[in-house]
């Protein structure tokens, strides 16, 4: 049965908070060989939630327990993914230690909170993972003294459809989330990963930039501009969020690329270009084929903004690109962040480009 349109999506858990619970309940196995089920954690804004184990296992000196990750109504990648923590004890006076297993990811680049070399564990999920371990110690009456491995089955598949390989991270997902909690649709976590993603292009030296609409602009873009992986930055609608951060992190050169119908919207001033969030006005883009010679009639009465340059011809993209430029300029204005604008049709061909 399909959701009704006025129903709250479901909330889901970050990979953080998973490997958070796995972890607790394997060092609660290993300390004292009963494995809670559920077992509870406190999420970092005080939320308490109990885990479902999928599976434990232990030896002479290790315990294992996994929960299988649950994003939600959230279109998550990692959503159904097995997250393990298997724990031994640490040598004495190491606290909580970690190490990525089979599935996540190592840091190989430096830009990223964690810094080359180090599992992609993030800085909060590693505090709530050793909160968590030291408190179950703590009841224990243990030295908290544990290292932690996270690992993920088929980790570095879903790798493959993240932004991981871009910013330099090998091997696997990330264990990600600040909240604990995965909101649907979360305009905040792609923003966030724009931000790493220019994080990384700074830290490596990157001084050109591309942000594209949609992966035939951004193929387009990367073949035409020859910049590397991690100098492309997956903007997406969120052109607004990409020059906001560039304006106080920056690159001396920035490209945006997109389609006919999404840089219409930037170049008539929006900065969020999802179609839930901004539309096309058509008399605006009538008035700018009138200055090409067009019946702005026509093109006021067009159905779509590519039936529109259908109309009115490629001179119309050409003049789309350079008011996209001009309100990327504006709203860049005082960085030193220089900006171009390709439009880019479904083909992958460049219909035009302001410099």
């Amino acid at each position: 049965m399909g959701r009704k349109p006025d129903q709250d999506l479901r909330t889901g858990f970050t990979t953080g908070a998973c490997a958070t619970a796995a972890a607790k309940a394997a060092v609660q196995g290993l300390l004292s060989g009963a494995f809670p089920n559920p077992v509870t954690i406190t999420l970092p804004r005080g939320q308490v939630v109990d885990f479902p184990l999928v599976e434990v296992a232990s030896g002479p000196d290790w315990a294992r327990a996994s929960v299988q990750k649950d994003a939600g109504d959230d279109p998550d990648v990692t959503h159904g993914a097995i997250i393990i923590a298997t724990v031994r004890r640490g040598a004495p006076g190491s606290g909580v230690t970690f190490a990525a297993g089979p599935g996540v990811g190592r840091v190989t680049m430096p830009g990223l909170p964690i810094p080359p070399g180090e599992p992609a564990i993030n800085p909060v999920p590693r505090t709530m993972i050793t909160g968590a371990v030291t408190e179950v110690c703590a009841e224990l009456g243990v030295p908290g003294d544990i290292a932690v491995e996270i690992s993920v089955p088929g980790g570095e598949e879903l790798a493959k459809k993240t932004w991981n390989p871009r910013l330099g991270i090998t091997g696997g997902i990330s264990i990600l989330g600040t909240t604990g909690i995965v909101r649907p649709f979360s305009c905040a976590a792609w923003i966030a990963s724009i931000h790493r993603g220019i994080d990384v292009a700074r830290a490596n030296g990157v001084t050109h930039v591309a942000g594209a609409t949609g992966a035939t602009s951004e193929a387009t873009a990367q073949r035409v501009l020859g910049l590397a992986d991690h100098a492309m930055l997956d903007m997406g609608d969120f052109a607004g969020g990409l020059m906001k951060y560039l304006a106080r992190h920056p690159v001396p050169y920035l490209t945006i690329a997109g389609g006919f119908g999404k840089l219409t919207k930037l170049a008539q001033g929006a900065v969020d270009l999802h179609s839930s969030r901004s539309q096309v006005d058509f008399e605006k883009l009538a008035a700018l084929a009138e200055g090409l010679g067009v019946d702005p009639a026509e093109v006021a009465s067009a159905n779509t903004a590519a039936h529109a340059l259908s109309i009115a011809g490629p001179g119309l993209a050409q003049a789309v690109a350079e008011a996209a430029q001009a309100r990327a300029a504006q709203l860049l204005k005082g960085s030193g962040v220089a900006v171009d604008v390709m439009v880019i049709d479904r083909d992958g061909a460049v219909l035009a480009h302001a410099r």
